[in-house]
This record gives structure tokens, sequence and C-alpha cells, in this order.
């Protein structure tokens, strides 16, 4: 039984562990999010994905599109939106390497709003005076059908290879591509 339990212990820690917040993003912040932005001086971390990198001699603004932050302080991928937000911070920040689409979490102090166009709509940006742009690898797309975390051991987790061991979530992708006949040969002169 004593046994079980340090068996237990361990595996908790081992989870802890894959969960760990990058050291210049860990601390305290407010739980709100960019659509319900509250007052000015909050200390927030928020992150999302780049849409925009304005870039001055001073500064760089990073106009961002929200998203929920999972338990390693990274963006979520999902298909909504926690709201948008700009995140300024002094000196250059390359546009070609904070390209559109990337990965950040943002830490730093809110500092008011800003009005912008969003197509035809008026929105009103929250705007964060940042001390850390933290730009994440971009994530790897892995085969649906390869997902062993123990490579060398054959698929599904060291038991071998079973094909109904992982399946995608979603219904299945069927592709389908017109069937062109092959042309009949020319017939044989005598």
């Amino acid at each position: 039984m004593r046994r079980l339990h340090l068996i237990a212990a361990t595996s908790t820690l081992a989870l802890a562990a894959c969960a760990t917040v990058p050291k210049p993003l860990q601390g305290e912040y407010a739980s709100t999010k960019p659509a319900a932005a509250g007052s000015t001086g909050e200390r927030i971390r928020w992150g999302g994905e780049i849409i925009r990198v304005d870039t001055s001699a001073e500064h760089s603004c990073f106009e961002i599109l929200g998203r929920d932050l999972d338990d390693s302080a990274r963006p979520r991928r999902r298909d909504e939106s926690a709201g948008r937000f700009l995140a300024c911070r002094n000196g250059f920040y390359d546009p070609e390497v904070f390209t559109k689409g990337r990965e950040v979490t943002v830490t730093g102090t809110l500092n008011g709003s800003e009005e912008r166009k969003v197509g035809e709509y008026d929105y009103r940006y929250p705007r964060v005076d940042a001390d850390v742009i933290y730009l994440w690898e971009k994530r790897v797309a892995r085969s649906p059908y390869y997902n062993d975390p123990y490579p060398g051991f054959g698929f599904g987790y060291g038991y071998g290879w079973d094909p109904f061991w992982y399946r995608p979530f979603g219904p299945p992708v069927i592709i389908v591509r017109p069937h062109h006949p092959h042309p009949a040969p020319p017939p044989r002169s005598k």
C-alpha cells in the first residue's frame, strides 16, 4: 500500500512538472480578460496571436487577438477570442520575426485604452505597457496516427503498433479526387 502511495505522489509531481510557466512569465496577475479590462495600473498576463506589429524608432506596439492561457501561460488553440488588446514596449521588435499568427504571452500594466477601427467597427483596445513579450516557438504538426511519447518503442506507448490506438477528434476527412480514365489507345493500322 505504501508503494502505491509513492507511485501516486511521483506521478503527480511528474505531471505538475509538465505544466510549468516560463520564468519571465511567472508571478501574480489579475484574472481579467482583454474584453473586460478594468482599471489602469492593473498587472496582467495575457496572450494570443499577433495580428500586426507597428514599430517606430522608440518602441513597438503589438495588436493581439487575445486567447485564454493554458497552465503554462501559452495561448490555447481555439476558435474563440478573449478580446483584442495592444501591447507596447520600448525597443525594436522585428515584424519579420513577430509575424502575423505567431503566439505571444505578454505581462505588464494596463495603461488606458485606444480606439481603432476593425473593418468599419470602432473597437476599444486596452493598452498594456509590456514588461515581457514572450514569443512562443511555432507548434509542430504531428501525424494523428503517431502519438507515441516514447520514440523507438513503436506506436501506442511502447505496446506495439495498433491502428486503432489513436483516432483524431471529429468526423473523418474524405478526399474525393476526380477520376480521369486513361484515353483509349489509338487503333492499330493493318
